[in-house]
């Protein structure tokens, strides 16, 4: 199996994510510092510590940068699953040992926890879906 990892296109996309709270940050530091008597030590180590919280996050969040994710999600059309709650008419579902958000295809009766589904389409990071025993 293919492992999919960190491409400097996905370290760079997350950075740019990044750069607009860094800057407000430091705005609002800076206006800080006009009325309160901060040291410039505390500017620069705040500072530093949000670029350190970012880093540490990373590693968590970085597949959320995948653009080629999107793609592989099209893949998931077709698969079975098995309701993890009630769907009335959103819940989770649970296909290939992972979590997914999922919605009821509109007209679908309510699918029960335990009973298995099928993946009819995607909207967004939403998986749509059908009761597996309604489907023809």
């Amino acid at each position: 199996m293919k492992r999919v990892g960190w491409s400097s296109r996905i370290v760079l996309r997350y950075t740019l994510f990044q750069i607009p709270s860094l800057a407000l940050l430091a705005v609002i530091l800076w206006v800080v510092r006009r009325y309160v008597d901060l040291p410039q030590w505390f500017f620069w180590g705040f500072m530093l510590l949000w670029v350190v919280k970012d880093a540490v996050l990373f590693p968590f969040v970085w597949r959320a940068y995948d653009r080629s994710q999107e793609r592989s999600l099209q893949k998931m059309i077709g698969k079975k699953g098995v309701a993890k709650e009630r769907l009335d008419p959103s819940g989770y579902i649970q296909v290939h040992g992972e979590l997914w958000k999922a919605e009821l295809m509109e007209g679908s009766p309510p699918v029960e926890e335990g009973e298995p589904v099928r993946v009819e389409g995607i909207r967004g990071r939403v998986l749509l879906v059908r009761g597996e025993s309604k489907i023809d």
